[in-house]
């Protein structure tokens, strides 16, 4: 079936190119070259495949293609201090535009899992140029790099050393990457993936290695390969649910918040939702496939609900002064909830913090429910902005029910807090809100009055004020009708009596206590201490990490 859905994948790319509109510089996109590459790929692969229904012309999708090709090759620097590398912002000129170090990471080694695929089907002068490429991006030195990081780019530049070094027989080469693959693999089983659910950027880790393992000719390699891709699938699959990553995320694109949007890989691995109306990211889905070993498929199918996942994450050496962060996950069969425990800085300040999650929609529309104050890079109260978080929220967990305080300094420019709340059907009071979303109902709390606005993907909540706090609880259908709950209106009568309590410190200005009694019983708690941090409580007792686990 993955072959059936990656065909899919392969004709709606193809198609949607075919009707794109050539620019005079021979090129479909210039903000990112590497879309013109996926693109040309796919319309090569589904025009030479029989098996592939295709509404257009095959002789001319090929021409076209072949075009886009030679001008996305004849873009790589074969000659300065960036030699192998392509510009990836070709705007407005792309003849000018200046070599970036990113396309090549991944585009370089998908070229060469490309040409061994469909090199022969080519036209002599477009073969031709592949070569020239190859041999730029082995000359050049940015992926013989040690180990340090041990993230997505390191492992771009291993699988690099791994396809580069076969290509052009170099031993010496083939051996680093080896090497450097038994360390990346040793490494993130013993202490785990610095990126967790790092999107896009896992999805590289996917592909690069993926690409190797199918270019490997010596079995060892190939060994190893599988091995690397087994854990890979194996973390991906404990946090897949419904065609969504739940739980925290070290970073995220704007593409995947507050939507899960990324979903191509998922699509063809899973296959238990349908293909997406809104389309954002493809890279090689359609093209690149390696099945998740069969234990990872079977706890996911054998999952019993609730389901709880406890896993220790390793910070990165700038994020904070933790030993380790915590993940903590819950699962229902309608929702999921959770995030992380700890506050991380990293890149860009792309850290998704905690949610509630909904099943993928697919259409662009949110499914991730979540509050946060801004921080650094974030775009203001009027953009689609729904990232960029500070690091003043202190944050409690338990099953569906989350509370989060936010003493907010009086010199910060940002007085006020974000939510974001799927579509829905809403109930508003003056400091709550009480929705319906398709099989799940959910309750928020505030602490001070609020002004709501209907964004394209979600509700865009704004709460102004220096002291700020949010309790969210999710509950299931299931569970509400177990309580005599049978519509949305009952369901607010209900969770109106549940409100939350926040104790101020009038002489700061900010809560020192938040206490949130959730409708399955548990009580959350955040006690601020001398030292300005809050204790975490879930039913009077503080929250331990002894039961996470790597």
């Amino acid at each position: 079936m993955h072959t059936n859905r990656m065909r899919e994948i392969a004709v709606y790319s193809a198609n949607r190119a075919m009707h794109a509109e050539l620019l005079p510089s021979g090129l479909w996109h210039h903000h990112d070259i590497r879309n013109n590459f996926y693109d040309a790929v796919y319309m090569i692969a589904v025009s030479y495949d029989e098996t592939c229904e295709v509404p257009f012309d095959r002789r001319t999708a090929i021409e076209r293609a072949e075009l886009v090709l030679g001008n996305v090759l004849e873009l790589q620097d074969k000659t300065t201090e960036l030699k192998g590398h392509w510009p990836l912002n070709l705007n407005p000129l792309p003849s000018e535009a200046k070599a970036n170090p990113l396309p090549a990471e991944l585009m370089g080694l998908l070229m060469v899992y490309f040409f061994e695929r469909y090199g022969d089907k080519l036209s002599e002068s477009l073969q031709a140029k592949f070569p020239k490429a190859f041999q730029a991006l082995y000359e050049a030195d940015f992926y013989k790099q040690p180990l340090q990081h041990y993230h997505h780019h390191e492992a771009k530049y291993t699988a690099g050393k791994l396809i580069y070094g076969q290509l052009f027989s170099d031993e010496q080469l083939l051996a680093d990457g080896l090497q450097s693959l038994r360390d990346t693999l040793a490494r993130i089983k013993q202490v785990g993936m610095t990126e967790y659910g790092c999107l896009p950027w896992f999805w590289h880790w996917v592909q690069a290695f993926t690409a190797a393992y199918e270019l490997a000719e010596q079995k060892e390699i190939r060994i190893a390969l599988s091995e690397m891709l087994d854990y890979l699938w194996q973390q991906r699959t404990r946090l897949y649910w419904q065609g969504a990553w739940v739980g925290a995320h070290s970073r995220g694109l704007p593409h995947d918040l507050p939507a899960d949007g990324n979903v191509l890989f998922d699509y063809v691995q899973y296959g238990d939702f349908a293909f997406p109306t809104a389309v954002p990211r493809i890279e090689f889905a359609g093209l690149l496939y390696y099945a998740a070993p069969e234990q990872a498929t079977a706890e996911l199918n054998g999952r019993v609900y609730p389901y709880e996942i406890k896993q220790q994450v390793p910070p990165k050496p700038e994020a904070s002064n933790y030993e380790a962060l915590h993940s903590y996950v819950y699962m229902e069969e309608s929702y999921a909830a959770g995030g992380m425990w700890e506050r991380a800085t990293e890149f860009d300040n792309e850290q998704q913090r905690w949610n509630i999650t909904l099943p993928a929609t697919g259409n662009g529309e949110a499914n991730r429910a979540y509050f946060f104050h801004p921080g650094m890079y974030f775009g203001g109260t009027d953009s689609e902005d729904w990232r960029h978080q500070s690091n003043i929220e202190q944050v409690v967990m338990d099953k569906g029910a989350v509370m989060s305080v936010y003493p907010i300094t009086a010199d910060d420019e940002h007085q006020y807090i974000v939510g974001c709340l799927p579509k829905g059907e809403w109930l508003a009071d003056e400091r709550a809100l009480f929705g319906k979303c398709g099989q799940v109902y959910v309750a928020v709390y505030l602490h001070q009055t609020y002004k709501r606005e209907l964004r394209e993907a979600a509700w865009r909540v704004i709460s102004s004020g220096a002291s700020q706090a949010v309790a969210m609880e999710a509950v299931s259908d299931k569970a509400a009708q177990s309580r005599g709950i049978d519509s949305l209106e009952q369901f607010a009568a209900t969770m109106r009596v549940n409100a939350p309590t926040f104790k101020m410190d009038e002489t700061e200005g900010i809560i020192v206590q938040a206490e949130y009694t959730a409708l399955a019983g548990q009580t959350l708690s955040l006690q601020r201490q001398n030292n300005g941090q809050y204790n975490r409580l879930v039913n009077n007792t503080n929250i331990s990490f002894a039961a996470y686990s790597v």
